[in-house]
């Protein structure tokens, strides 16, 4: 009897320890359990933080290479080159940027092909690198070139005003020796009965019309052609002597216009030609100093007087 109690005591007892195992066992498991999960959480934690680390540096290459591709436009702008392909390029680099942004499964997929198109995005602005140096060097040549077509083109025009201004020097020479002379100008009284008198003082009763004669002198510079030749007899007042029914008419002098007694036409043949006008007054002359001048071409070519007593 004593037996069989222990015997019950022994079981109890194993199967208390037993339980106890299979309680310790679990909580180990457990333990274990809650060990291996806290540790793939972190390492996913440490995964994902690394991840982001890596997104943020990737998207700041992106943003340090979108501004130095700005300025390498706007460099090989100023520099002439063409840019067409870079602004596309351009647009493309702002779309990855906005695509790295993204999130979840997308952002990884974009992050990796994003991360291999960066490599290609900082090799293409060392390629621009040295087309803007290629630039740069061809820039130089041109602005020596312009700057010596510059320096010549300065020289020419010079060079073109000198002679503008020699031909204008000699255009005026030329125009001042192709001026007509009157030489050996002569003025007579006619009387009433046409009888000349000489000697330039004349008593008023002595003169019907006046006669005035002179040649041209030898020119060689003055172009054979035709030419008007004017007379201006001036009476003692300082008023020219007209009269429009016979021939009188009006020129200008010097920027001013002012009447002439009378005008002929002829064809000047440089053979020092003689010429002679007959004024007519229709009425009595004036006591007084008369003033004879004679015009061509606008000039006064020669000026003669006489007196009425």
């Amino acid at each position: 009897m004593e037996e069989n109690e222990n015997f019950n005591v022994e079981k109890k007892s194993n199967k208390r320890f037993f339980l106890i195992a299979i309680i310790i066992v679990l909580l180990i498991i457990n333990a274990v359990k809650f060990y291996l999960d806290y540790r793939d959480s972190k390492e996913k934690d440490e995964i994902i933080s690394s991840k982001n680390v890596e997104l943020e540096q990737t998207y700041d290459k992106l943003e340090n290479v979108s501004q130095e591709l700005e300025g390498k436009i706007e460099e090989i702008k100023r520099l002439g080159g063409n840019v067409d392909s870079l602004i596309l390029i351009q647009k493309e680099l702002e779309a990855d940027k906005i695509a790295l942004k993204r999130s979840g499964a997308i952002a990884k997929k974009n992050y990796d092909e994003i991360k291999d198109k960066l490599e290609g995005y900082e090799y293409l602005l060392r390629q621009k690198d040295q087309e803007i140096e290629q630039l740069k060097a061809h820039s130089k040549v041109l602005f020596e070139e312009n700057k010596d077509l510059k320096t010549q083109k300065n020289v020419l025009s010079d060079s073109i005003s000198k002679i503008a201004q020699t031909r204008e020097q000699l255009a005026e020479k030329l125009a001042t020796a192709s001026v007509l002379k009157a030489e050996n100008i002569n003025v007579v009284a006619i009387s009433d009965k046409g009888k000349e008198k000489d000697g330039g003082e004349y008593k008023s009763k002595q003169i019907d019309k006046i006669k005035v004669s002179f040649n041209l002198a030898e020119n060689k510079v003055a172009k054979i052609e035709g030419k008007e030749i004017l007379l201006s007899i001036v009476d003692p007042n300082g008023s020219p002597l007209y009269d429009v029914s016979t021939g009188s008419g009006t020129f200008v002098f010097n920027g001013k216009e002012q009447f002439y007694s009378a005008k002929q036409e002829i064809l000047f043949d440089n053979t020092m030609q003689q010429l002679s006008f007959i004024y007519d007054k229709g009425s009595e002359f004036d006591k007084g100093s008369y003033k004879v001048d004679i015009y061509a071409e606008g000039n006064k070519i020669g000026t003669s007087s006489f007196v009425v007593k």
